[in-house]
Protein backbone atom coordinates (compact mmCIF):
# COMPACT_ATOMS: atom_id res chain seq x y z
CA UNK A 1 0.00 0.00 0.00
CA UNK A 2 1.46 3.46 -1.32
CA UNK A 3 1.54 6.06 2.03
CA UNK A 4 1.00 9.62 1.43
CA UNK A 5 4.50 10.60 1.48
CA UNK A 6 5.23 8.29 -0.91
CA UNK A 7 2.62 8.90 -4.02
CA UNK A 8 4.22 11.40 -6.79
CA UNK A 9 3.68 14.74 -7.06
CA UNK A 10 1.43 14.60 -9.86
CA UNK A 11 0.36 13.60 -13.31
CA UNK A 12 2.52 14.85 -15.89
CA UNK A 13 1.03 17.00 -18.71
CA UNK A 14 0.53 14.15 -21.39
CA UNK A 15 -1.70 12.08 -18.65
CA UNK A 16 -3.94 15.28 -18.04
CA UNK A 17 -4.40 16.08 -21.05
CA UNK A 18 -5.53 13.02 -21.63
CA UNK A 19 -7.69 12.58 -19.34
CA UNK A 20 -8.80 16.62 -19.41
CA UNK A 21 -7.66 19.13 -21.56
CA UNK A 22 -7.84 17.06 -25.03
CA UNK A 23 -10.49 14.09 -23.81
CA UNK A 24 -13.95 14.98 -25.49
CA UNK A 25 -17.09 12.79 -26.03
CA UNK A 26 -16.81 10.15 -28.52
CA UNK A 27 -20.07 10.28 -30.69
CA UNK A 28 -18.55 7.18 -33.27
CA UNK A 29 -17.05 4.60 -32.69
CA UNK A 30 -14.24 1.85 -34.50
CA UNK A 31 -14.98 -1.76 -34.85
CA UNK A 32 -11.73 -2.61 -32.47
CA UNK A 33 -12.79 -4.69 -29.95
CA UNK A 34 -12.77 -3.88 -26.02
CA UNK A 35 -12.07 -7.12 -24.16
CA UNK A 36 -13.28 -8.04 -21.06
CA UNK A 37 -10.32 -7.48 -19.16
CA UNK A 38 -10.53 -4.11 -20.53
CA UNK A 39 -13.22 -3.38 -18.55
CA UNK A 40 -12.83 -4.85 -15.64
CA UNK A 41 -9.41 -2.83 -15.26
CA UNK A 42 -11.80 -0.09 -16.45
CA UNK A 43 -14.15 -0.92 -12.90
CA UNK A 44 -10.89 -1.37 -10.89
CA UNK A 45 -9.71 2.29 -11.43
CA UNK A 46 -13.28 3.74 -10.97
CA UNK A 47 -14.36 1.67 -7.57
CA UNK A 48 -11.83 3.83 -6.00
CA UNK A 49 -14.17 7.35 -6.13
CA UNK A 50 -14.84 9.02 -3.63
CA UNK A 51 -18.69 8.15 -1.80
CA UNK A 52 -20.60 9.70 1.20
CA UNK A 53 -19.71 7.13 3.74
CA UNK A 54 -17.65 5.14 1.33
CA UNK A 55 -21.37 3.60 0.74
CA UNK A 56 -20.53 2.79 -3.04
CA UNK A 57 -24.12 2.88 -4.26
CA UNK A 58 -23.03 2.49 -7.96
CA UNK A 59 -23.68 -0.98 -10.16
CA UNK A 60 -22.52 -1.31 -13.45
CA UNK A 61 -24.04 -3.26 -16.39
CA UNK A 62 -21.95 -3.81 -19.52
CA UNK A 63 -23.82 -4.49 -22.54
CA UNK A 64 -21.19 -5.52 -25.19
CA UNK A 65 -23.24 -8.65 -27.20
CA UNK A 66 -24.86 -8.19 -29.95
CA UNK A 67 -28.26 -9.89 -28.64
CA UNK A 68 -27.97 -7.41 -25.60
CA UNK A 69 -27.06 -4.77 -27.79
CA UNK A 70 -30.27 -5.18 -29.63
CA UNK A 71 -32.31 -4.84 -26.48
CA UNK A 72 -30.97 -1.51 -25.53
CA UNK A 73 -30.31 0.30 -28.24
CA UNK A 74 -33.99 1.19 -29.22
CA UNK A 75 -34.82 2.32 -25.77
CA UNK A 76 -31.90 5.30 -26.12
CA UNK A 77 -33.07 8.57 -27.61
CA UNK A 78 -33.29 8.62 -31.58
CA UNK A 79 -30.31 10.78 -31.77
CA UNK A 80 -28.24 8.19 -29.38
CA UNK A 81 -29.13 5.08 -30.84
CA UNK A 82 -26.43 5.04 -33.47
CA UNK A 83 -23.59 6.00 -31.69
CA UNK A 84 -24.80 3.43 -28.99
CA UNK A 85 -24.80 0.78 -32.23
CA UNK A 86 -21.23 1.56 -33.35
CA UNK A 87 -19.67 1.57 -29.88
CA UNK A 88 -18.38 -2.02 -28.98
CA UNK A 89 -19.72 -1.58 -25.03
CA UNK A 90 -21.89 0.59 -23.99
CA UNK A 91 -22.01 0.51 -20.25
CA UNK A 92 -25.79 0.99 -18.47
CA UNK A 93 -24.67 3.14 -14.71
CA UNK A 94 -27.03 2.29 -12.11
CA UNK A 95 -27.69 2.89 -8.60
CA UNK A 96 -28.73 0.06 -6.56
CA UNK A 97 -31.67 1.32 -4.09
CA UNK A 98 -30.75 -0.99 -1.75
CA UNK A 99 -27.22 0.22 -1.22
CA UNK A 100 -26.99 0.50 2.31
CA UNK A 101 -27.64 -3.52 3.33
CA UNK A 102 -24.20 -3.28 2.36
CA UNK A 103 -22.57 -1.09 5.48
CA UNK A 104 -21.53 -3.80 7.31
CA UNK A 105 -19.42 -4.56 4.71
CA UNK A 106 -17.81 -1.03 3.52
CA UNK A 107 -18.70 1.01 6.86
CA UNK A 108 -18.93 -1.76 9.20
CA UNK A 109 -17.86 1.21 11.93
CA UNK A 110 -21.21 3.17 10.70
CA UNK A 111 -23.81 -0.09 11.87
CA UNK A 112 -26.29 2.51 13.70
CA UNK A 113 -27.00 4.21 9.42
CA UNK A 114 -28.26 1.08 8.09
CA UNK A 115 -32.10 1.36 10.02
CA UNK A 116 -31.45 5.21 9.50
CA UNK A 117 -31.11 4.97 5.82
CA UNK A 118 -33.98 2.21 6.06
CA UNK A 119 -36.35 4.31 7.03
CA UNK A 120 -35.25 7.38 5.84
CA UNK A 121 -36.05 7.00 1.78
CA UNK A 122 -35.16 10.56 1.13
CA UNK A 123 -31.85 10.77 3.28
CA UNK A 124 -31.18 7.45 1.29
CA UNK A 125 -32.37 9.09 -2.11
CA UNK A 126 -29.85 11.93 -1.68
CA UNK A 127 -26.68 10.06 -0.64
CA UNK A 128 -27.26 6.95 -3.05
CA UNK A 129 -27.93 9.87 -6.18
CA UNK A 130 -24.97 12.20 -4.98
CA UNK A 131 -22.56 9.36 -4.47
CA UNK A 132 -23.20 7.83 -7.90
CA UNK A 133 -22.91 10.96 -9.88
CA UNK A 134 -19.74 10.89 -8.27
CA UNK A 135 -18.74 7.50 -9.04
CA UNK A 136 -20.05 8.19 -12.57
CA UNK A 137 -17.43 10.60 -13.09
CA UNK A 138 -14.59 8.68 -11.88
CA UNK A 139 -15.77 5.77 -14.29
CA UNK A 140 -15.78 8.15 -17.41
CA UNK A 141 -11.74 9.04 -16.32
CA UNK A 142 -11.22 5.42 -15.61
CA UNK A 143 -12.32 4.86 -19.17
CA UNK A 144 -9.86 7.77 -20.86
CA UNK A 145 -6.73 6.28 -18.38
CA UNK A 146 -6.73 3.20 -20.86
CA UNK A 147 -6.68 4.64 -23.27
CA UNK A 148 -10.47 4.15 -24.35
CA UNK A 149 -13.36 6.93 -25.27
CA UNK A 150 -16.19 7.53 -23.84
CA UNK A 151 -19.45 8.72 -24.74
CA UNK A 152 -21.58 9.45 -21.58
CA UNK A 153 -25.10 10.08 -22.33
CA UNK A 154 -28.10 11.07 -20.59
CA UNK A 155 -31.36 10.44 -22.93
CA UNK A 156 -32.74 7.21 -22.95
CA UNK A 157 -35.68 5.60 -21.39
CA UNK A 158 -34.96 4.76 -17.74
CA UNK A 159 -38.22 2.77 -17.20
CA UNK A 160 -38.13 0.98 -19.99
CA UNK A 161 -33.89 0.00 -19.70
CA UNK A 162 -35.01 -0.70 -15.88
CA UNK A 163 -37.38 -3.53 -17.19
CA UNK A 164 -35.73 -4.45 -19.58
CA UNK A 165 -32.45 -5.54 -17.60
CA UNK A 166 -33.35 -4.94 -14.00
CA UNK A 167 -36.54 -6.07 -13.59
CA UNK A 168 -36.82 -7.88 -10.45
CA UNK A 169 -33.48 -6.25 -8.79
CA UNK A 170 -32.64 -2.85 -6.93
CA UNK A 171 -30.51 -1.61 -9.67
CA UNK A 172 -32.46 1.77 -11.10
CA UNK A 173 -30.32 3.26 -14.36
CA UNK A 174 -29.20 6.68 -14.28
CA UNK A 175 -26.29 6.71 -17.46
CA UNK A 176 -25.08 5.02 -19.89
CA UNK A 177 -21.69 5.47 -21.31
CA UNK A 178 -20.16 4.28 -24.92
CA UNK A 179 -17.05 2.77 -24.82
CA UNK A 180 -13.96 2.15 -27.78
CA UNK A 181 -11.83 3.25 -29.93
CA UNK A 182 -13.12 6.72 -31.87
CA UNK A 183 -13.80 6.02 -35.06
CA UNK A 184 -14.17 8.55 -38.15
CA UNK A 185 -15.26 12.19 -37.27
CA UNK A 186 -15.87 11.10 -33.64
CA UNK A 187 -15.66 14.20 -32.06
CA UNK A 188 -17.56 17.49 -32.92
CA UNK A 189 -14.92 20.86 -32.26
CA UNK A 190 -14.69 21.91 -28.69
CA UNK A 191 -17.41 24.27 -27.38
CA UNK A 192 -16.39 26.62 -24.94
CA UNK A 193 -15.83 26.50 -21.66
CA UNK A 194 -16.85 29.24 -18.70
CA UNK A 195 -14.09 31.27 -17.84
CA UNK A 196 -12.53 31.38 -14.29
CA UNK A 197 -13.27 34.42 -13.44
CA UNK A 198 -17.01 33.73 -14.43
CA UNK A 199 -16.94 30.58 -11.91
CA UNK A 200 -14.25 30.36 -9.53
CA UNK A 201 -14.04 32.76 -6.21
CA UNK A 202 -11.45 32.70 -3.20
CA UNK A 203 -12.22 33.15 0.18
Amino acid sequence: MTTLDERPAGLDETARAALFGDARTANSFASTPVTDEQLAQVWELARWAPTAANLQPARVLYVRTPEAKARLVPLLNDTNRDRAASAPVTAVLALDERFHDAIPTVAPFLAGLQPVLEEDTAMRSGMGSYSAALQAGYFILAVRALGLAAGPMAGFDRDAVDAEFFAGTTWRSHLVVNIGYPGPDAFRPRLPRLAPEDVVRYA
